[in-house]
């Protein structure tokens, strides 16, 4: 044992220990790499030789300290980079994106995720603790101590100082090229880290923080209306054909705009041990219109599902739109049908301070607003949230007192993650399924709230019928987000064993994919279209729909030809093509090159890109800057 305790101690004071150490944090940032992003294949051998640059350099200036500071100054660097890692791993496990400064703000809804967390972490992530657990009951079992320095040789002393200028110029030299591209790469947060390494990234990310506005293409109003006039009509020349002639059917129809809680498409006509997961939302789709490729937009809040719906630009960094930027002027939904004579409602059973709602709403003309207090019956509170079904029931009674022409947008909030449905009574009536081997597992809990969100829709549907307004008026659904992790091992079973996924390509498309139908009184029954579209379209279909001035979107009519499909991390989606930083071909998940494709196909490819550039750029502009306020 003392021949240990020695050579414990020689390592811990000497410059041995900083090399163990960097060696260790090289490989916790591998096992986060192929944890998370690398999972898509985007972690390149630069990538990796600008980790252990960033790693060693830094902890080799420490030297220059004396033992005792240098010793616990590269322990806290050695948690500090720790815990990063570990939240980045469980972020990246909850919404297939890395945490970002600008989420600092939102700590106030960290309740959003911290129900989440405990299901996602797993015993493997106490890789990034082991070295300091041990570290720990070194210390306290007193196995080893930090010894006094003695007085170093000026020789020495000379060799550190040198030591300490090459690491802060090499450390310039590399990072400062590997944080530039983490800027330049400022939409896609995996080819970021790329580029730049995780640690490039939040440098990066600090960097963008404050420097927002500059990161804005357009300045000014005239510009930015300019180039969007000129992609509008670029898409009016190559995609206004209309592919169903749906025109004007919903004139002065009543409509009910329903946002599902986390309901993804994959479950959509799926059986688990013999039963239907959402029984009710198929008989829904398969008796009116299901849009069977409608994709969120990429980040996972309800916030940012509203927000696309409602003023058809993509939203910024998770539930910022609403957070930060709630004061906005957009030509919103509800304004489009407030000027057309139409009573405008929005009914959602949380509290109206959740995701700043109560701000974002109350600027909008809204005839009617109702949050969780406002509802009488509060009896069943799922989540801490009104019980989908108590939601619909009183929906429907305030709906039946309202002026036609209407337009109400429910917010569901039952199937919220954690999914496993605390609050909720009768359960054994309520939830039909037996999930067999997923049974208290995240995912099993996640098709049981799915489970129950369709049981409550059923009690709407009925509701409406009842109250004999079901037959002549307009009800569209859809998904607000994912309610599963892209990486969820039992989530690509349940795709695999159904024959929906067969490569990786598949899994990244169905991930983003939500559940979607339409019912349109007077359109044809049991249509499926398997377009793609996403939630910026909403605003300006129903323009089509209903005959009413649309005003600003950078969505479009889904009813017409448009083939792609943009989302706000740099993904673009076809039915024949998938972009992640790099072109896949849907079909066998295999990469394209674009410089071996005949020139048709690729210029076709370049222009999707160009498209999504365009589109991001006038959204981040107008979120960023306010645009849409400065008009004359």
């Amino acid at each position: 044992m003392e021949k240990v305790k020695e050579v414990l101690n020689k390592i811990l004071n000497s410059k041995i220990f900083i090399i163990v150490i960097g060696i260790l944090l090289v490989l916790k940032t591998m096992f986060f790499y192929i944890n998370t992003v690398n999972s898509a294949n985007v972690i390149k051998v630069e990538t990796i030789l600008g980790t252990i640059v960033f790693i060693l350099v830094l902890l080799c200036t420490l030297n220059i300290l004396p033992n005792k500071s240098k010793i616990i100054t590269i322990l806290i660097i050695n948690f500090i980079i720790s815990s990063i890692l570990f939240a980045d791993n469980l972020y990246y496990l909850h919404s297939s994106n890395i945490i970002s400064v600008e989420q600092i703000s939102n700590l106030k809804y960290s309740e959003e995720i911290k129900n989440t967390l405990p299901n996602l972490a797993n015993i493997s992530h106490i890789i990034y603790f082991l070295d300091l657990i041990i570290i720990f009951i070194l210390f306290i079992t007193r196995l080893i101590k930090i010894e006094k320095q003695e007085n170093r040789k000026l020789k020495n002393r000379k060799l550190d100082i040198s030591i300490f200028i090459i690491g802060i110029i090499l450390f310039t030299l590399v990072e400062t090229r590997y944080i530039k591209k983490g800027i330049d790469n400022s939409w896609n947060k995996n080819d970021q880290i790329t580029a730049a390494t995780i640690y490039g990234y939040h440098i990066s990310d600090v960097i963008n923080f404050f420097n927002l506005q500059n990161k804005a293409k357009y300045e000014k109003y005239e510009e930015m209306i300019l180039e969007y006039n000129n992609l509008k009509s670029e898409y009016k020349e190559k995609y206004s054909q209309e592919q169903y002639n749906y025109k004007n059917i919903l004139e002065n129809k009543n409509i009910i705009i329903l946002q599902l809680e986390s309901v993804q498409e994959f479950v959509a006509h799926k059986t688990i041990n013999g039963k239907e997961i959402t029984p009710n939302l198929n008989k829904f789709l398969d008796e009116n219109i299901e849009f069977t490729n409608m994709h969120m937009q990429s980040y996972s809040s309800t916030a940012d599902s509203e927000h696309s719906v409602v003023t058809s630009t993509y939203p910024l960094e998770n539930g910022m739109s609403y957070s930060k930027y709630f004061a906005n002027t957009y030509d919103n939904l509800f304004e489009m049908f407030y000027k057309s004579n139409y009573y405008t409602s929005y009914m959602h059973g949380n509290v109206g301070t959740f995701w700043n709602r109560e701000n974002v709403y109350s600027r909008m003309n809204i005839y009617d607003i109702k949050f969780i207090e406002d509802f009488e019956d509060q009896s069943e509170m799922i989540s801490g949230y009104l019980a989908d079904e108590l939601l619909y029931k009183q929906a429907v009674k305030d709906i039946q007192e309202y002026n036609a022409p209407y337009i109400s947008f429910l917010v569901a909030a039952s199937s919220h993650t954690g999914f496993d449905l605390p609050g909720i009574q009768n359960r054994e009536q309520k939830i039909n399924i037996d999930v067999g081997e997923y049974k208290d597992t995240y995912f099993g809990n996640y098709l049981e709230a799915v489970n129950y969100a369709d049981y409550a829709f059923g009690i709407l549907i009925d509701e409406l019928k009842k109250a004999g307004l079901y037959e002549d008026m307009a009800i569209i659904i859809y998904g607000d987000h994912n309610g599963v992790g892209m990486y969820d091992e039992h989530f690509r079973k349940f795709l695999k064993d159904n024959k929906t996924a067969e490569h990786e390509i598949d899994y990244e498309i169905a991930y983003s994919r939500v559940l979607c139908g339409m019912k349109l009184p007077g359109a044809e029954k049991n249509q499926k279209i398997d377009k793609m579209i996403n939630k910026l379209d909403l605003k300006p279909t129903l323009a089509y729909l209903c005959n009413i001035e649309d005003g600003f979107s950078l969505g479009t009519n889904i009813f017409e030809s448009k083939d792609f499909i943009c989302l706000n991390n740099e993904r673009i989606i076809t039915q024949d093509y998938y972009y992640n930083g790099n072109w896949y071909n849907v079909q066998t998940g295999e990469q394209i090159n674009l410089e071996e494709l005949p020139q048709e196909q690729k210029e076709k490819l370049e222009n999707y890109y160009n498209y999504m550039k365009r589109e991001l750029d006038i959204s981040f502009s107008i979120n960023i800057n306010d645009l849409l306020s400065k008009r004359d």
